[in-house]
């Protein structure tokens, strides 16, 4: 069962059983681009965005107030921009093979992203994803009206989002793995029974269980149970 859910603040079901979950981030970790760039692009704002963005993954600037900041500036794009945005999206190398061999195994795939529903709802299902959450872009006659419609899946929407999907699938947290890149991914690692930093900034190596160095998900399949 794959489920996208409606709103950013909602937790999706995980069928059962399952022996184990594995959740990713998105951005830079089950794709190689950060979505919020590709967008700001549309209006010329993507090196702008892109320096931003950078503080946010380093933990140097709060999230939630980053990203709200972000979404301001895009503002005034056009919905009809999202193909063009989604003809960039470069799924990062090894990420089929890791969720065929999750999938082999008994295991689940989630992603939880600070980034967006209008992007992820493609592209997860695509690449076999389980169950995903994020935040959803405000629209008002087909343009972005620079907020975000709901609630902002922060570093803690994300260890909840684990938690809730473990739960759901009668899973102790022992049984599941958090695979990020950003400073908002280390709440969900601390949670996870196992936190994999990959393509990872500094401050998430230096906490991560296990560094995978090489931008190739297939290297987290010797970690899978």
């Amino acid at each position: 069962m794959r489920v996208a859910g409606g709103r950013g603040a909602s937790v999706d079901a995980m069928p059962s059983p399952i022996r184990f979950l594995v959740v990713l981030d998105a951005d830079s970790t089950l794709i190689r681009n950060e979505v919020i760039e590709l967008i700001a692009d549309e209006v010329g704002r993507g090196a702008e965005i892109a320096a931003a963005t950078e503080a946010a993954m380093r933990g140097e600037v709060d999230f939630a107030t980053s990203l709200r900041s972000r979404v301001h500036a895009l503002a005034g794009v056009p919905v009809s921009s999202f193909a063009r945005v989604l003809a960039r999206i470069q799924p990062t190398p090894g990420v089929r093979e890791l969720i065929e061999a999750v999938h082999s195994r008994g295991g689940r795939v989630g992603v939880v992203s600070g980034g967006f529903h209008e992007i992820l709802d493609t592209i997860a299902p695509e690449l076999g994803v389980d169950a995903w959450r994020a935040n959803r872009l405000a629209v008002s006659e087909g343009m972005l009206t620079g907020s975000v419609d709901g609630e902002i899946v922060d570093a803690e929407g994300k260890a909840v989002a684990l938690r809730a999907w473990a739960a759901d699938a009668g899973l102790p947290l022992s049984r599941t793995i958090a695979i990020g890149d950003g400073a908002n991914d280390l709440r969900m690692m601390a949670d996870a029974g196992l936190g994999v930093a990959f393509n990872a900034k500094p401050a998430v190596r230096e906490r991560a269980d296990v560094v995978v160095g090489p931008v190739d998900l297939a290297e987290v399949i010797a970690l899978l149970p």
